[in-house]
């Protein structure tokens, strides 16, 4: 696979990333949302990251998601990655200001998940979270995932969180 499949939902379509999505991640990174997250510091450093969620897919069979509302709005990113520093592959997500309370991550976040069971037949995926972002625990929570306490994470401010198929009656 060369790129992110595209994904409907009731709401949100995800899609690949394209270029012109590099703008909105800068504001994100530059702005309070992302002070949980991992960011860059330079424009360079933006590209690296958004060239290797864009990239993964051909490399990996896995990567970014752009999600986008129904009128075309760019309202963050779902992904399922696992860069060399994330001890197992995760299912993260962020959303941008002002698509926050509206359920978009978690239909978004679903569809991530459900795709990486059943297209890439993964057994579990887990979500590095920092333990003070509460909102994303809720949301992992509300997906169906539980806190890890054995799974390894590359940051000690971090909380994992576990997510397991339907099937097993977790998800």
């Amino acid at each position: 696979m060369t790129a992110a499949p595209i994904i409907d939902t009731a709401r949100t379509r995800l899609r690949p990333h394209v270029l012109s999505d590099m703008e909105a991640f800068w504001d994100f990174f530059q702005s309070p949302r992302a002070e949980y997250v991992d960011g860059p510091s330079t424009r360079t450093h933006l590209w690296y990251g958004f060239a290797s969620e864009t990239g993964s897919w051909a490399l990996c069979g896995h990567g970014g998601w752009a999600i986008e509302t129904r009128d075309g709005a760019l309202a963050g990113q779902v992904c399922i990655s696992q860069p060399p520093h994330f001890p197992e592959l995760e299912l993260g997500w962020i959303l941008f200001d002002g698509f926050e309370g509206r359920g978009l991550a978690f239909e978004a976040a679903s569809a991530a998940r459900d795709y990486a069971f059943a297209a890439l037949g993964v057994p579990t995926l887990v979500s590095y979270i920092d333990r003070r972002n509460t909102r994303s625990c809720h949301l992992a929570e509300r997906l169906g995932a539980v806190v890890d306490p054995e799974a390894k994470s590359y940051d000690d401010a971090d909380v994992v969180y576990r997510h397991r198929p339907a099937a097993e009656g977790v998800a």
